[in-house]
């Protein structure tokens, strides 16, 4: 048997290796701080081990203190994220398969024109949003930062290049069966199309889960709160208690994991399909 490694492999691991690292430090010091002491973490010089290892942070994180109401803040961001997830798979499955398989005039101006809109920065439509949303009275409640981002151009994007690949041999045979557009799209499309929606739904969970700045704007009332948003509001320009903060981001990443673990199949097996043509 042939032992022999070949050094491109040896540096390749190598490689693998430091990224690792470099991706993982950040991760391991917000956990190491958040078991010290606001006094061990802002002393010198710096240390990866506690001196000594305290849970206060996390006590007072999960506390129902009115002031840093944490879990309050992590249930609204989980209660947004998937509100948004669930609207934006929604919408963007509608629009993605009817730019995808229906034959209208101006498809491709309107498909090119929701591309457009990829290429205009997020923080130009913060004021019309806002403006919106105030119109509504829907400021400092849960649709404010749910509803404004259910239409996204990249869930459309992504999901029309998915249906794109679908062999429309299934959507035929289908209609002979007797099914009418609704039920082909319905039980024949959202099916295959599974690994697709699962990978949006991941996303626009991240990225409603992540969001800090609608937040801000949009909701007033302490109780109401994103994590993100909420977690803002520990630190200030006199003094900042690190461990509590690294303890909130601490408990911010647990859904994101979570997710990840749970839907990292089909986000490798949306990945592989989206490069097929059909």
């Amino acid at each position: 048997m042939n032992l022999r490694i070949r050094p491109s492999r040896i540096l390749l691991a190598l490689g693998l290796l430091i990224l690792t690292m470099i991706f993982i430090a950040p991760l391991l010091w917000i956990a190491s701080t958040s078991f010290k002491t606001n006094n061990d973490a802002t002393s010198l010089p710096l240390s990866w081990q506690p001196h000594p290892v305290s849970t206060q942070a996390y006590r007072t994180v999960l506390s129902t203190s009115s002031q840093t109401p944490v879990l309050r803040w992590f249930f609204n961001s989980l209660l947004a994220g998937v509100i948004n997830a669930v609207l934006v798979v929604a919408v963007d499955a509608l629009a993605a398969y009817a730019l995808a398989r229906l034959a209208f005039r101006g498809r491709r101006i309107v498909f090119g024109t929701v591309i457009a809109t990829l290429f205009i920065p997020a923080v130009v439509f913060l004021v019309p949003n806002y403006l919106i949303v105030n119109k509504l009275g829907w400021l400092d409640s849960i649709w404010a930062i749910t509803v404004p981002s259910a239409g996204g151009a990249f869930g459309v994007f992504f999901l029309r290049q998915f249906f794109g690949a679908l062999p429309r041999e299934l959507e035929e045979a289908a209609v002979l069966d007797g099914a009418n557009q609704w039920q082909v799209f319905w039980r024949v499309v959202l099916p295959l199309a599974r690994p697709g929606l699962a990978t949006l739904t991941v996303l626009a969970f991240l990225t409603n889960w992540n969001d800090f700045l609608w937040p801000v704007y949009v909701l007033f009332t302490p109780e109401h709160l994103t994590l993100p948003a909420g977690l803002s509001t520990l630190q200030n320009a006199a003094a900042t208690n690190y461990p509590i903060v690294m303890a909130g981001a601490v408990v911010a990443s647990v859904p994101v994991i979570v997710l990840f673990v749970a839907a990292q199949r089909h986000v490798i097996a949306s990945v592989a399909q989206s490069g097929i043509k059909g």
